[in-house]
């Protein structure tokens, strides 16, 4: 009867990690259908299905570290349950090499096919239609493989004197893994301190804030009144307001209608929203934050003094033999907070860079190149998150199958000084954000942000600033 039942309870690894990868599937289908533009009948629809595909990867890859740890703490607290008998070893190596493959997959094939098909329009000559456009999409990537596997061999012969001696497809995939695996954790290195810190601002914008030292009611007032003023001029015959920006007159109303509304949703909040929920938030952020850079220090000093802190691969997880946490499922529980906060925070400090925010998505109004972009961003920085935690030291799980093959991880010298960079960077990043946030507020609650333009609020000492709330106080 046991022997039955474990029969029926036993799933293959296949049918699991197909069964997670379509829930994801739908999920992030339903997601990019929020965001995109009309389709072009078949042609948006496809290329839809291949970006759909690329994110549902992007999704594993972030609940790779996760499902491993979380999978190790369920051995361990239930061992020798036949409910747990296909949580096993196997299944989360296949679940790591099948990752690592259609994330390659994704990211040399199928979104340069994607964006190939969105911009061809079939050869000179030919019968126009979808088969036109993708033997165009074909072509064009056939030509774009060979121009990389060219430069690849080129750097190759360059930099090594024993090419000979070498197989061309394993050198060149040693070389493009080693340097895409370079370029997603540079990447995810640079997102990440700069989106922890402003994901300080981002939550606080989503959030209610509480009323220091500020008459809401006084301030939507004035605030209405400014956006009548405004609804009027615009109203009016533009030949009586020939000598104004009608342009720059339309953005500024747009701002004073925003400002209207969000102090109209802080005068309906609830005391306990205002007054508990935003502090909450933000004393839950700087905990999180300050967590990640004593971790990351924790780990520089034990790259000094522990040649077992440096990661690398493994060929067997061993599950259910030992927490990956001196704390036990307690701190197993906080590694996976703490990874999927930077996965966050490095999304954050994407979008929130110079050189990306205009990709950030619009409900109902993002193009189809414009979604194959954020696929691929998403992916790279998706792709690059177990070996970045990792290297950080966030949590012990060694990195499985592909992932702990790069060359670069068995650097002591690559590894401590990009634990030391990061806790630099975010250090600064916080105490900048923060000394910022303050000034800030204080400048708003005591009324000095509505000084004439012509004085620089940068230039006022804080004794200034203390005496003008006293004064108001009183």
């Amino acid at each position: 009867m046991c022997a039955e039942m474990t029969k029926l309870l036993f799933v293959p690894p296949v049918q699991i990690c197909v069964l997670l990868f379509t829930c994801l599937y739908m999920v992030c289908y339903l997601v990019l259908t929020h965001f995109k533009k009309a389709a072009e009948f078949i042609t948006g629809e496809f290329v839809l299905w291949l970006c759909t595909f690329t994110l549902s990867v992007a999704a594993c890859a972030v609940l790779l570290l996760p499902i491993s740890i979380l999978s190790n703490e369920v051995l361990l607290t239930f061992p020798h349950s036949y409910y747990m008998q296909w949580l096993n070893g196997s299944l989360i190596h296949g679940l790591w090499n099948v990752v690592f493959l259609f994330s390659n997959l994704s990211l040399v094939f199928l979104m340069p096919f994607a964006y190939f098909f969105t911009e061809s329009e079939g050869f000179a000559g030919s019968k126009k239609g979808v088969m036109a456009r993708v033997y165009e999409a074909v072509v064009l990537l056939i030509l774009l493989a060979l121009l990389v596997l060219g430069i690849v061999w080129v750097a190759s012969a360059l930099l090594h004197d024993n090419i000979a001696r070498k197989s061309l497809y394993g050198d060149i995939t040693c070389h493009t893994c080693t340097r895409g695996s370079l370029y997603s954790e540079c990447c995810c290195f640079l997102c990440t301190p700069f989106g922890l810190s402003r994901m300080f601002s981002v939550t606080g914008s989503l959030l209610v804030k509480p009323r220091l030292l500020e008459d809401v009611e006084d301030t939507l007032s004035c605030t209405a009144f400014e956006e009548d003023s405004l609804r009027r001029k615009l109203n009016c015959n533009p030949s009586c307001w020939v000598k104004l920006n009608m342009e720059a007159m339309r953005k500024e109303y747009q701002t004073v209608q925003s400002r209207r509304v969000a102090l109209e949703m802080r005068r309906k909040a609830s005391a306990w929203q205002r007054n508990l929920g935003y502090p909450l938030a933000m004393l839950m952020l700087l905990a999180l934050t300050v967590m990640c850079v004593l971790m990351v220090c924790f780990n520089v000093l034990e790259l000094l003094l522990d040649d077992t802190a440096m990661p690398r691969g493994m060929e067997d997880p061993h599950l259910g033999l030992a927490s990956f946490s001196m704390f036990g499922s307690l701190g197993a529980a906080v590694q996976v907070v703490l990874i999927l906060y930077l996965m966050v925070s490095s999304v954050v400090g994407f979008y929130s860079s110079p050189l990306f925010c205009g990709l950030l998505p619009r409900a109902k109004d993002t193009n189809l190149t414009q979604i194959i972009a954020n696929c691929v961003s998403l992916l790279i920085l998706s792709s690059a998150l177990p070996v970045f935690s990792r290297t950080l030291g966030i949590t012990r799980f060694d990195l499985l199958g592909d992932f702990g093959r790069y060359n670069w991880l068995g650097n002591f010298y690559v590894v401590f000084l990009y634990n030391m960079l990061f806790a630099g960077l975010t250090s600064a990043s916080l105490t900048k954000t923060v000394t910022w946030a303050v000034q800030r507020e204080l400048i708003r609650a005591f009324g000095l942000d509505r000084l004439p333009l012509t004085v620089s609020r940068s230039t006022i000492p804080l004794k200034l600033l203390l005496a003008s709330g006293l004064s108001k106080i009183q």
